[in-house]
């Protein structure tokens, strides 16, 4: 039963029926749109695609995605076209939880922090936070959040597929 819907996920999930290119989308629509990127990585990791591949690709599509989040922020015209604007209590909460806790921690630990974590680069754009210490902050989170995913998902399988034998 574990192995069919295992089988199903690998075969289903709109993101990992394209493989990597699925995943680098999934990794840039996550970063301002509450989708999981894990779901995507393990089971790319489960169809054996190279550890390396699945971490650049997930760092890469969640840094432009990042950039994207903040553009829409900074350009909040786009943000009113779009009708995409964050909840009012999630700004609020994201401003009060950055300006208590300091921009650069904020946006290094944004990735791992649901719906919040996704407000938070496009309340950096709106508030005109600086690009240089975003990016800095960003992409580090980032990619400490995408080595945190692949390694832990690498030995996540091993221990499945140890149990599935």
């Amino acid at each position: 039963m574990l192995s069919e819907f295992i089988q199903s996920v690998l075969h289903d999930t709109l993101f990992i029926k394209y493989g990597l290119l699925g995943l680098f989308f999934n990794g840039v629509f996550s970063s301002f749109i509450p989708i999981p990127t894990e779901l995507t990585v393990s089971a790319l990791l489960l169809a054996e695609i190279n550890p390396i591949d699945v971490f650049l690709v997930l760092t890469i599509g969640s840094i432009i995605g990042g950039y994207i989040a903040y553009y829409l922020g900074y350009n909040g015209r786009l943000l009113k076209k779009l009708r995409k604007t964050p909840e009012k209590k999630y700004e609020e909460k994201s401003a009060g939880i950055m300006t208590k806790y300091g921009w650069f921690t904020v946006i290094f630990l944004s990735p791992w922090i649901p719906i919040i974590g996704d407000v938070v680069s496009i309340v950096a754009g709106t508030k005109k936070y600086s690009l240089v210490k975003y990016t800095v902050a960003m992409t580090t989170g980032k990619t400490v959040k995408s080595v945190a995913i692949v390694f832990f998902g690498v030995h996540f399988i091993h221990w499945l597929t140890s149990i599935l034998r």
